[in-house]
């Protein structure tokens, strides 16, 4: 791997570390830009460096460094959210091969963001649900599971899809350029 890109890679990592402490107000839960990172990694760097930077940051915070949103260590993977978590791998990879071409238009760029958080979502929410019944033995309600975890994140989320889809489209062409290759 050429050096650059293994600077680039680290770059992301990084900003997904940083990602997950900026956290801005929302009605019931505060949105973090973690996602949002985790998306133009995928957008940015292709798909195989963005799964890069992402599996480095999972590699980093279960190693017990506090780059999780709410810590870090081994233990993390029995918090019912660390599922959303580890939906991000493959939805930096969907995301990084949906948008492979450098000039994808900003519609192809909606559709990338939106397909990598219906994946994360999809993953997120069924890890949530198998570590609260079988790990913590707690009854999950379906329609509470999906009123609690989707209804008012999905709002926020679909604003960071756009978000990164604007911001993909422009910084897609600085990422083209020969000096980053």
């Amino acid at each position: 791997m050429k050096t650059k890109k293994l600077i680039l890679s680290a770059l992301f990592t990084a900003l997904i570390i940083v990602g997950s402490f900026i956290k801005i107000p929302f009605p019931v839960m505060p949105m973090t830009l973690q996602f949002a990172v985790v998306l133009l990694s995928g957008i940015l760097l292709g798909p195989y460096l963005g799964l890069a930077s992402v599996f480095i940051y999972i590699l980093l915070g279960l190693t017990g460094l506090p780059v999780f949103a709410t810590g870090g260590g081994i233990g993390y993977v029995l918090i019912p959210s660390f599922g959303y978590v580890l939906g991000f791998l493959p939805a930096v990879f969907v995301a990084g091969v949906i948008t492979k071409n450098k000039a994808a238009t900003f519609n192809r760029l909606f559709v990338s963001s939106v397909t990598a958080l219906a994946i994360t979502y999809f993953i997120g929410l069924v890890y949530f649900t198998l570590i609260k019944t079988l790990y913590l033995g707690e009854t999950v309600n379906l329609w509470q599971l999906l009123y609690s975890q989707v209804l008012f994140m999905l709002p926020k989320d679909i604003l960071l899809c756009l978000l990164c889809s604007f911001l993909g489209k422009r910084l897609q062409f600085i990422m083209a350029m020969d000096k980053f290759k």
